[in-house]
């Protein structure tokens, strides 16, 4: 069972704000890098490109959201599945990814970044699953949505396993469209859903002054 705490909806405002301004930040090293393949390459590797610092920026703006969210939910394995994600993103946003084409020959940067992303991909569609229930009872309303950003984040990092372990096997083989592989969109997809989520449940959390036990 799962306790939402005491929360307001102006006590969610900061941190939605940081995953707005998070978003902004990816979005404009997206548009400021067109040099690079937003199909095949991992959005991560653009810290080596123009304004590459507004990357970690983002990654690092999503963590402090992320940390409120984890702040506001009470201890049990919901909260430290959020942790873990929290903990992956911030890491990841410190330790930046190697150049791209540098898949064999990783660095000791790009080892520590690819971990903690994967301890973050793999934390989020976990927290997402063991928080539903006590968010959607705070507020059904966003029952939906919830529900929809959970599945395309867990089916999402199910996909981007598969094309990481097919990069890093080899590939990339498994592209479409002229692509060689889709790791870029995949991972695109499943940071919009997961910053989604990280947002809806931050309202969820605002849904009244007091806790509700689901």
């Amino acid at each position: 069972m799962t306790t939402m705490t005491r929360t307001t909806t102006a006590g969610v405002r900061a941190p939605l704000a940081l995953i707005g301004g998070g978003v902004l930040a990816l979005t404009a090293v997206e548009l400021l890098n067109p040099r690079h393949d937003p199909l095949s390459e991992a959005l991560s590797r653009y810290v080596h490109g123009t304004a590459g610092l507004l990357l970690p920026a983002g990654l690092l703006a999503v963590a402090a959201a992320s940390a409120v969210l984890a702040a506001r939910i009470e201890a049990g394995a919901g909260r430290i599945a959020v942790a873990a994600w929290t903990v992956g993103i911030l890491i990841a946003g410190i330790f930046p990814a190697d150049p791209p084409g540098r898949h064999h020959r990783p660095s000791l940067s790009e080892l520590v970044h690819g971990n903690a992303a994967f301890l973050a991909f793999a934390a989020l569609p976990a927290a997402a699953l063991l928080l539903r229930r006590g968010l959607t009872a705070t507020r059904p309303r966003m029952r939906t949505a919830l529900d929809a950003l959970t599945l395309v984040s867990l089916l999402g990092t199910a996909a981007l396993a598969v094309l990481l372990a097919d990069v890093m096997d080899g590939g990339p083989s498994l592209g479409l469209f002229g692509a060689p592989t889709l790791l870029g969109l995949v991972e695109r997809i499943v940071l919009a859903a997961d910053f989604g989520w990280v947002a809806a449940a931050l309202l969820a959390t605002a849904a009244g002054k007091r806790g509700r036990r689901a």
